[in-house]
């Protein structure tokens, strides 16, 4: 069965870009609109004029550039950054210097914080700081070294929010790597828990059977026994301590941070999941069902399916061959429910503690791990001398899911 690749795509900084995208568009209008509004008072309106030509060019024809990290190079960087103090330095030019002296602004206005900006996206709060750094020093040559109160107020506004935007960056693409690795983590898991109980259903349990058929016939047998018993302890040591797929694969992208799973697809459409217990009736295990179909998704049915498959092992390993054992297929609105009940000796208090200390993980990972998978539960009630219950419980809506 083929696999497929879902990717998980996670960038906090990519909603900047869109919002500085906007921002220079409407800022660049705002600075046309002020100067056709003070058009008439202002000493050289051809030079003004010839500059806002090249902003509305240069900011429309540039906004590509600012759709995203990977897009906004540094040589895009330096040459918007001289638009605006090109524009800074040309308003003594273009202006009277009595305009100036009474505070107009300049002729890109805030736009020039687009540019800034575009620094502290794209490097953080240390290129957020030396892009601000300029902009104060056109400010300061432009009001001749001694800046209006409204000039110190924007180049502090300028500076101060720049490098916040910048630091604020840095912390989200930190932590998007953070939770990409805790993604990569807790996917291997998964797959590591989901190898150890296909090995616990298959190899586990026919190495422990040579191991104690062995021990039983003896001679050349039990040597055989004996070196699958070892062999079943390093299999078990090796589930227990981790397996790590490669099919899990993080990155920090320059658009964010990429989470790659790969996964198995399921077939399309619900199945019966009476048509999966149906093999597990036996003279000494008994199966009760609804007269309709219990219609679960395909991968949900098979991990309930194997789990009833391991609950029913347990009891043919741990309840003696003479036991037996009944399921019960409960379809209820809102989630479906198997019982598997037996009239053996019970589990001792603590057993199943001890059991998944020495690698035996049974019912830790063939039985609870896979309900858990499910968004499901397991509860397993025993009393010593009166058998064992296992409820198995998915509910439906947690199931679809997991197609």
């Amino acid at each position: 069965m083929a696999a497929r690749e879902r990717v998980m795509r996670m960038s906090v900084e990519q909603p900047l870009w869109r919002a500085l995208t906007g921002y220079r568009v409407l800022t660049m209008m705002y600075a046309i609109g002020l100067f056709a509004s003070a058009y008439d008072e202002i000493a050289h309106p051809r030079v003004a004029l010839a500059y806002y030509a090249v902003l509305a060019v240069w900011t429309l024809a540039t906004l590509p550039q600012v759709a995203g990290a990977a897009s906004c190079t540094k040589r895009f960087l330096a040459a918007d950054l001289t638009v605006a103090l090109t524009g800074i330095l040309l308003t003594r030019v273009a202006e009277s210097p009595e305009r100036i002296e009474a505070g107009a602004p300049t002729l890109p206005s805030i736009w020039t914080a687009g540019a800034v900006l575009a620094f502290a996206i794209k490097g953080g709060w240390r290129w957020a700081a030396f892009a601000s750094t300029l902009v104060a020093a056109a400010n300061l040559v432009h009001r001749s070294g001694v800046p209006t109160r409204d000039t110190v107020h924007m180049v502090l506004l300028v500076w101060i929010a720049s490098i916040a935007i910048g630091y604020v960056v840095e912390v989200a693409r930190a932590s998007e790597r953070t939770l990409a690795r805790a993604l990569e983590i807790e996917a291997a898991t998964r797959e590591r828990e989901r190898l150890a109980r296909d090995i616990h259903d298959s190899v586990l349990q026919v190495l422990a059977m040579v191991q104690r058929r062995g021990a039983v016939i003896g001679g050349e047998a039990a040597e055989l026994g004996r070196l699958a018993g070892e062999q079943e302890v390093a299999l078990r040591t090796l589930v227990s301590g981790g397996l790590v797929p490669v099919s899990r694969v993080s990155e920090d992208a320059a658009e964010g941070a990429v989470v790659r799973t790969v996964e198995e697809p399921d077939d399309d459409g619900p199945v019966d999941l009476r048509a999966l217990l149906a093999p597990f009736a036996a003279a000494r295990v008994g199966l009760a069902e609804p007269g309709a179909p219990v219609r679960l998704p395909p991968l949900a049915a098979r991990e309930l399916a194997a789990a009833v498959s391991a609950a029913l092992d347990n009891v043919r390993r741990h309840a003696g061959a003479d036991a037996r054992a009944w399921i019960l297929v409960e379809d209820e609105p809102d989630a479906v429910i198997v019982t598997v009940r037996d009239d053996g000796p019970g589990i001792p208090e603590g057993r199943l503690a001890q059991a998944e200390g020495e690698g035996r993980l049974g019912v830790a990972l063939s039985i609870r791990g896979r309900l858990r998978d499910l968004g499901g539960t397991a509860e397993l009630i025993s009393t010593p001398g009166q058998g064992t219950e296992v409820e198995l419980r998915v509910p439906k809506q947690m199931a679809r899911g997991q197609r």
